[in-house]
């Protein structure tokens, strides 16, 4: 019987941890707060899979997370759809935008491919900005409906939560399943030089299209869990800054890291509601943290704390 490997350990034993925390803690306000980063982690996620494992720049990723809010807000609040009916229009919907895009965009590279997803992201922007008969515009998208499952209403923090984490956990397992695969040996090798991947055989055109569209299938999905937790949404949660915030997530996490995404999500996630004591200096404190981590921890916080914990360990066993 083969044994299983560190990382399918590591998300059972995160998973018993995610349950205790889920039966134990009583407190909306930090139910909510980990319900966020749980969906911010899928993001983060879904963006390293593209930039930390395959090296293509996206400055527009906010724009499918938008895109699976707005799809299932108007599908099931306007027209009174089943959210799990929208679901799969949403996700599908994501795919078949980041296929057209991303099919020119990603002959880009470098810079370009960073310029060429920003000014996608900005389009997007702007329509569910100006679209007010069908996105409401500036002022926000509201009347979202909660999510049931068999009759029962997924309207409690605690139930939401179990239901964030389990999507995280599933895809934390599927990643792996990816990385691990012949899949996942090119993405790397497109990362580490796309000419020489080239050269040994690898599509990179068409392994860099699929893991663009699973990214935005995995953003989207986080639109939607974003949008039947809040009942509200409006342009601004998905504008550049947005965008620029998952970037930051994955630097800081670490990339091509499946625990940087948790570890670079939980930290810009809880940042912000430590900092709201020095009011004013709130952005100042903000960008100094996120300063000292790349000056000290350049490869990211999972990068670093390993070599930390190795480091110790020598100076231990002289």
């Amino acid at each position: 019987m083969k044994k299983p490997d560190k990382h399918t350990i590591a998300c059972i034993l995160f998973a018993a941890g995610a349950t205790a925390v889920g039966l134990m803690l009583d407190d909306p306000y930090y139910l909510q707060v980990l319900i966020f980063i749980g969906i911010n982690t899928l993001l983060a996620l879904s963006l390293n899979l593209l930039m930390g494992y395959a090296g293509q720049i996206s400055l527009g990723h906010a724009a499918f997370y938008g895109i699976g809010a707005y799809t299932t807000a108007v599908l099931s609040a306007t027209y009174g759809i089943s959210p799990w009916l929208a679901l799969p229009a949403a996700i599908f919907m994501a795919m078949a935008v980041a296929y057209i895009v991303g099919k020119p965009t990603l002959r880009l590279s470098g810079y370009y491919l960073g310029m060429g997803t920003l000014g996608f992201g900005m389009i997007v922007s702007i329509v569910f900005r100006e679209w007010h008969s069908v996105t409401g515009g500036a002022s926000g998208f509201v009347g979202i409906p909660p999510l049931e499952i068999a009759g029962f209403a997924l309207d409690t923090d605690r139930s939401y939560f179990f239901l964030v984490w389990a999507v995280v956990l599933f895809f934390f397992l599927i990643s792996r399943r990816i990385i691990d695969s012949r899949v996942g040996r090119a993405l790397r090798a497109i990362h580490d030089g796309e000419h020489a991947a080239a050269a040994m055989g690898v599509d990179t055109a068409r392994m860099k299209l699929s893991i663009f569209v699973l990214s935005a299938a995995m953003a989207s999905l986080a639109g939607f869990l974003y949008a039947h937790q809040i009942y509200f949404i409006s342009p601004e949660t998905f504008g550049f800054m947005a965008s620029i915030r998952i970037v930051t997530m994955v630097v800081i996490g670490g990339m091509a890291s499946i625990w940087g995404s948790l570890l670079g999500a939980s930290l810009l996630t809880i940042l912000p509601e430590w900092l709201h004591a020095f009011a004013d200096y709130e952005m100042m404190v903000y960008g100094l943290v996120l300063m000292l981590v790349m000056i000290f921890l350049p490869q990211g916080l999972t990068r670093g704390i390993i070599d930390l914990y190795n480091s110790s360990r020598k100076k231990h066993d002289q």
